[in-house]
This record gives structure tokens, C-alpha cells and sequence, in this order.
């Protein structure tokens, strides 16, 4: 059974389709590349799947349950969508404690351990308005994985980092797809889709072509 499905959905501001008949399902342990231009709908297919945007037309199913009826925001979700924000003043640990405080479903060992596995020091004090992108992005990744989702959208998740760190995460996806998560990764990069990508989808101007 599919864990995510979309259904004839489409996406319109004003009298522009940014989205338009897209009809596709994802299923448990598997990787899922998206490539595009940028525009081609890629982000806001992500963001529709996660609720953040509602769909002009169609459905979407995440885990049976419709998404803006049955549940607003899936909670089996983990996404870095476009650029991961965070409180600049705060180090890395302070601003992971201060999301998973939302929820309050994980405890400090556990955003410990993430951070640790994205290669940064949780006992740095260092702002992360002073982080490179690199560590913006490892700190957005685990942000997305500290909660053990089993789903993950992840939107350009190698910009800005250097090869080890991304044969870092490589090597981590890799890992969540033996744990059976289903993850969706949206890439400029083909080096990376063909390195992890079970199944590669391909938009343009908002539909599928491939």
C-alpha cells in the first residue's frame, strides 16, 4: 500500500497552473527523485504533500488520511523545504531543543545524538546566525530527521555542502531507506539521484512528463 498518494492534484494562482494533473504514489522504503527547472513544481508538490499549501484541485493521502481534512499537517513528516530557517541568535542545540519543545516527543539525548550524526557539536555555542550554508543545511537536516519520521521531503539537501558532507548524507538516506522510510528528494543535482534514487520523476511547467 502506497504511503503517500497524490490524485489529479493541481495547483493555480490566479490564472497561472503551477501545478496541473499530477497523479502519483510512494511507497515505503524507497527513494524518490524529482528533478526539473527550476518553476517546474517540484517545491510546491512537496509543500502540498506536507500541507503547508492547500491544492487548487484533487487529493492527497499520507498514511490513509487526507490531508487538509483528516489531518491538517501530517505528523510522520520531516521536510527541509527551500531554505531551512532557524533562530539566528541561538546556537545549534538551543534551536533543535526549542522545536522538538512544540511537540515534546523527544528528549535532549535524542537531539544530541542528531546533530552528532550530521557531524556537529551539540555543546557548541557558536550562533547559528554565523554558520556556513553547509552547516545550515546538516542542522536543517536534522531538524527534518530528529523526531524519526518516516517519511522525508527533502528539497536541494546537498546545497552548500562539501563532498564529505555529502557522502555524509548520502550515506544517511541510504540508511533510512534499509529502515524503511519513504523519502522524496528534489535535486538540481543527477549525481546525487543516481546515486540514491530507487524511482525519478520529471516536471515541467507543473506536469508530469516522466
Amino acid at each position: 500500500m502506497a504511503i503517500i498518494e497524490l490524485d489529479n492534484v493541481g495547483k493555480r494562482f490566479k490564472e497561472k497552473w503551477v501545478l496541473k494533473n499530477i497523479t502519483l504514489s510512494f511507497d515505503a522504503g524507497k527513494i524518490y527523485g524529482l528533478i526539473g527547472r527550476n518553476g517546474s513544481g517540484k517545491t510546491m508538490m512537496m509543500k502540498i504533500i506536507t500541507g503547508m499549501v492547500s491544492p487548487s484541485e484533487g487529493t492527497v493521502q499520507v498514511e490513509g488520511k487526507r490531508v487538509g481534512a483528516d489531518v491538517d499537517i501530517p505528523d510522520s513528516i520531516g521536510a527541509i523545504i527551500e531554505v531551512p530557517g532557524f533562530l539566528p541568535d541561538m546556537s545549534a542545540m538551543n534551536n533543535l531543543k526549542y522545536l522538538a519543545g512544540l511537540r515534546g516527543i523527544i528528549g535532549e539525548d535524542t537531539i544530541r545524538k542528531t546533530i552528532e550524526i550530521v557531524g556537529l557539536d551539540p555543546d557548541s555555542k557558536k550562533r547559528v546566525g554565523k554558520f556556513s550554508l553547509g552547516m545550515r543545511q546538516r542542522l536543517g537536516i536534522a531538524q527534518a530527521i530528529m523526531e524519526d519520521p518516516n517519511i522525508l521531503l527533502l528539497d536541494e539537501p546537498m546545497n552548500g555542502l562539501d563532498n564529505q558532507g555529502v557522502n555524509d548524507v548520502r550515506e544517511l538516506l541510504k540508511g533510512k531507506r534499509k529502515e524503511g522510510k519513504t523519502i522524496i528528494l528534489a535535486s538540481h543535482h543527477l549525481d546525487d539521484i543516481d546515486a540514491l534514487c530507487d524511482c525519478v520523476y520529471t516536471l515541467d511547467n507543473g506536469r508530469l512528463i516522466s
